[in-house]
């Protein structure tokens, strides 16, 4: 109970504390309304006051921030009444100067352009604020009157500095060192520094308004000026050669490629072009016809015209100048070409530089295209009428044109495509014209229409031009491969051939091609001979001159590609020939067989019968070894060893049968006039035959 009484006094203490803090809690309520209610009241008359000061203090406050904006306005407000006023006057300010022009004698080029400006304000403001004004039909006839002396002043400095390059120095542009071989790259400075920033500084202001006039402007005057120096180039060459290739010359010129064979002697030109172009092509085929008399030992002798021939006449001489002048422009285009790039680089914007470069180059590729299409014309004449060795003067154009055109196309890439397309229209001219001919030179063999054989069985003037052509077209292999690569036919074979130098099993396809109707068209020939002998020795004389002619020069090495089993060939030919040759001697040995059993040797005294068998048969052997002696004494065979040898076994065959026939019947008495019968001793007959071949023996 005691705890329940306790618990009940703690809970009462308790309660009254709280009642306690209860009736505080009301009395500080009671009294913060109070509080709030005099702050309400306070804050209401601040209210009220504040309110009555806004309604005294803002109308002023307002009109002091239009004072200050005024106050601000003014100095704008001037500044703009003075441009409206400059606009205004800028006619009567700026039209001396706008009559003076620009430049030499005029105003000054800053100065002008300066006044360009304020007519160029003037129109705008007018056309914006008052486009029917008269002030706006001055400031626009000052402004186009003042554009277009600014235009005539870019071209006028252009015409100034318009001097073409001369031949010498774009010579020196596209030639190369003597001592070190490098390629020396000479870019001469037509328009000086001043000017050239009067340019940009002009050409920039005319973009800017406008105005691109100048862009065909200057595309014209430069493309003008690479045309007169291409033309001056082309007139430094005819002159120095004299108008002709028979000349010669001390400036850096293009050493000719078929040098003039009527000369006795020649100076050698500069070798700084010379080295641009093909060393073989500086040979003529009569030099390579005495190459081939002294390395073989063939005399050729008198040729006699044929629609093969490879000579030269002034004509051809003359085409082949006009083709190595030719390849020197398109060279010499192409440096003129970039030189003009780096020259319009700052010039010309970036976007209107294709443009403007077409413009340049149009008249000059133009003119290349056309000169390549009149090489080409002519070409296809020579080609027309079989005369192949001009017409290989393509290749080397085609193979410099093909080197070259790698850097064309970089120097081209970010131009116009047209002008790539004039060029790669060239190769394809002269690509198509190389193709033509190769074959065509197959069919002229086929076709051959001379029908006049050698009367001495030499070598035919065909195989020798034949074995010239072939020998030209060594240093051209890469061109020639390409050339045969598009016809399917040689396509075809080169995958069976399976060698890793295109190039070279093409043209081997090409020289087995050739040869093959070489020699077909030979035998055909040769059967026009009534006498075996002779048709022996014309094919023997062919086959040896081809074969060593092949060995002589790499043309057996290529030939072999395509043809391995080719040497072994023309050796069996060469023995069959001979063996054909050996039987114009049959009759001869009919008569000298020293075992003729109608004859007895031994009996003391012959018979009639057989002293005539014995006179026949003498009688006989005089009068075929005088025969053979007279006509194959006209027979010719060039080569020195194959003649040696021809005459070896011609003794070899008759000498031992002859001397067992003289040894053994010589000595009977079978005639009264011994001197009338036996002639000729074994000796004797020996230098008949050495004297064979020999029409002065």
């Amino acid at each position: 109970m005691n705890l329940i009484e306790e618990r009940k006094i703690v809970i009462a203490n308790k309660l009254r504390k709280e009642q306690a803090n209860l009736l505080l809690l009301q009395e500080r309520l009671i009294k913060s309304s109070k509080l709030t209610e005099g702050i309400g009241n306070i804050l209401n008359t601040f209210e009220q006051r504040l309110s009555r000061l806004e309604d005294t203090i803002l109308p002023v406050y307002n009109e002091t921030e239009t004072l200050r904006r005024a106050q601000c306005n003014i100095e704008p407000t001037l500044q703009l009444l003075d441009n409206v006023i400059n606009h205004y006057e800028v006619s009567g300010d700026v039209e001396h100067i706008i009559e003076k022009g620009p430049g030499e004698g005029g105003t000054d080029l800053q100065s002008y352009i300066y006044a360009l400006e304020r007519l160029s304000g003037a129109q705008k403001y007018f056309e914006k604020n008052i486009p029917q004004s008269v002030e706006l039909i001055n400031v626009t006839s000052f402004f186009h009157k003042g554009s277009d002396k600014l235009n005539a002043e870019f071209k006028l400095i252009l015409d100034k500095y318009n001097t073409p390059i001369l031949p010498v120095v774009l010579l020196d542009m596209i030639n190369l060192d003597d001592s070190s071989g490098k390629e020396v790259k000479v870019m001469p400075k037509q328009i000086p520094d001043e000017a050239k920033s009067h340019l940009i500084l002009i050409a920039n202001w005319l973009l800017d308004n406008g105005r691109d006039e100048y862009l065909t402007v200057y595309g014209k005057v430069r493309g003008s000026v690479l045309q007169k120096s291409l033309n001056l180039l082309r007139n430094h060459q005819k002159s120095v050669s004299g108008g002709s290739v028979h000349g010669t010359t001390s400036s850096p010129m293009l050493k000719p490629k078929f040098p003039n064979r009527h000369e006795a002697s020649r100076k050698p030109s500069t070798r700084r072009i010379g080295q641009v172009f093909e060393r073989k092509a500086n040979k003529m085929f009569l030099k390579a016809s005495h190459t081939l008399e002294q390395s073989t030992g063939l005399s050729l002798g008198t040729r006699r015209a044929s629609h093969l021939d490879t000579s030269y006449t002034g004509e051809e001489l003359d085409n082949e100048q006009e083709m190595e002048n030719y390849l020197i422009s398109v060279i010499a285009l192409h440096r003129l070409m970039q030189f003009e790039q780096i020259l319009m680089k700052d010039i010309i914007t970036p976007a209107h530089q294709p443009r403007v470069f077409e413009l340049i180059v149009r008249e000059a590729m133009d003119a290349i295209v056309q000169d390549g299409e009149n090489i080409v014309s002519r070409a296809k004449k020579c080609i027309a009428r079989h005369d192949f060795a001009t017409v290989l003067v393509i290749f080397p154009i085609l193979k410099q044109l093909r080197n070259l055109k790698p850097d064309f196309e970089r120097t081209v890439e970010d131009y116009d495509l047209n002008v790539k397309q004039k060029f790669d229209q060239i190769l394809q001219m002269l690509h198509s014209t190389g193709s033509k001919a190769l074959e065509d030179f197959v069919d002229s063999i086929r076709s051959d229409s001379v029908t006049q054989l050698p009367s001495d069985g030499t070598v035919h003037e065909m195989t020798s031009n034949v074995i010239m052509f072939l020998e030209q077209l060594l240093d051209y292999i890469d061109t020639i491969g390409i050339v045969l690569e598009n016809d399917q036919n040689y396509s075809r074979q080169l995958n069976k051939l399976k060698f890793t130098d295109k190039s070279k099993a093409l043209l081997g396809l090409y020289i087995k091609k050739v040869l093959a109707q070489l020699n077909h068209t030979l035998i055909s020939k040769s059967e026009q001979y009534n006498d075996t002998a002779l048709k022996s020795l014309f094919r023997l004389n062919n086959n040896n001159y081809v074969l060593k002619s092949l060995q002589r020069t790499n043309l057996m090495d290529i030939y072999l590609i395509s043809e391995p089993n080719c040497q072994d060939y023309y050796y069996t030919s060469i023995q069959d020939n001979k063996k054909m040759y050996l039987q114009s001697w049959n009759k001869l040995l009919n008569h000298i067989s020293p075992d003729d059993p109608s004859i007895n040797i031994h009996s003391d005294k012959l018979k009639d019968k057989e002293r005539a068998v014995l006179k026949e048969k003498f009688a006989g052997f005089n009068k075929e070894i005088e025969d053979i002696s007279k006509v194959q004494r006209g027979y010719s065979i060039p080569d020195i060893e194959l003649r040696e040898s021809i005459k070896r076994d011609n003794k070899e065959l008759v000498i031992p049968k002859y001397n067992a026939f003289y040894n053994k019947y010589a000595c009977l008495h079978f005639t009264k006039n011994p001197e009338k019968y036996i002639k000729h001793k074994p000796d004797e007959v020996s230098a008949i035959i050495d004297r064979l071949f020999d029409v002065a023996a």
